[in-house]
């Protein structure tokens, strides 16, 4: 069934997304074109939750027909202490961006960003596999991006943050690989590494870059976990030294698919999801 054939019944599951604020979200539009793709009989709506009434709102989900739930900003890390269990990437993070309830009523908890991220970098053709990163930033999508390219075997992983002690508390989900690149250094790391992740907010909404011009050449692949605006300074310089490119949408597309398998067993077609944001964002 398309999109304008679809009837919500008293048997169609609900999905929502949990945050404050979360009007301008793009998940809704995101999930409703993959569940129509799959031919599920699932819909997905944005429901605002302050932190006051976060738990209320978790044993609502245990009580009710609520289905599935992401989880966005405030809540990603309050959400990690109430569900019943997590899943090896959420444990490692103490975050969740997923909530999966089983046939039994149990919660679970997942992290889908970084493995999203990895995702991506899988669609465009490139291999994490042994390839030297570095990831620009250490905030709570860091994180979870550091987690998945450990997991995912990358080779070393430099992490570089305007404060450096915040850089080094992802340490330990690097399993190993992981360094801290100060600031004096930055631009010598990034011309010897292979991927460049920006994970930081640098960029959103302004014309900035966290790299200065000439740093980048033909041989990298970078990727901006920013989407507004969807080619970024980062990503223009990047087009303009010859680059592979990767841009924020693919990571937030891909983390929603991972959702969507998880909640109903179906891949979604994430064609259709990007087509669907790409309308949504114009």
């Amino acid at each position: 069934m398309s999109g304008s054939e679809r009837i919500i019944t008293g048997r169609t599951r609900l999905a929502v997304v949990i945050g404050d604020p979360v009007l301008h979200s793009l998940s809704p539009v995101i999930h409703n074109a993959g569940f129509a793709s799959s031919r599920v009989d699932w819909t997905y709506a944005a429901l605002r939750v302050p932190v006051d009434s976060l738990e209320n709102f978790v044993s609502l989900v245990r009580e009710t027909s609520v289905s599935g739930v992401s989880v966005t900003m405030p809540h990603k890390s309050a959400v990690a202490r109430l569900v019943d269990r997590l899943d090896e990437s959420a444990s490692a993070l103490e975050s969740v961006n997923t909530i999966v309830k089983t046939d039994e009523g149990e919660l679970v908890g997942h992290s889908t960003d970084g493995d999203g991220l990895c995702d991506s970098l899988v669609e465009a053709g490139v291999a994490v596999e042994g390839r030297r990163v570095v990831v620009l930033g250490a905030g709570g999508a860091a994180r979870s991006i550091v987690d998945a390219l450990a997991r995912h075997g990358s080779g070393p992983i430099l992490i570089h943050n305007r404060t450096p002690a915040n850089a080094e508390l992802l340490l330990p989900l690097a399993r190993g690989r992981g360094a801290v690149c100060d600031v004096g250094d930055l631009h010598d790391v990034v011309r010897s590494s292979d991927i460049v992740i920006n994970a930081s907010s640098v960029g959103m909404g302004e014309s900035v870059s966290p790299l200065r011009d000439g740093v980048l050449t033909g041989d990298h692949v970078v990727v901006d976990i920013v989407y507004h605006p969807l080619r970024t300074t980062l990503l223009a310089q990047a087009e303009q030294a010859g680059s592979r490119t990767v841009d924020g949408l693919r990571m937030l597309i891909h983390q929603a698919a991972r959702q969507q398998s998880l909640w109903t067993g179906v891949r979604p077609d994430v064609t259709s999801m990007t087509r669907a944001a790409i309308r949504a964002l114009a």
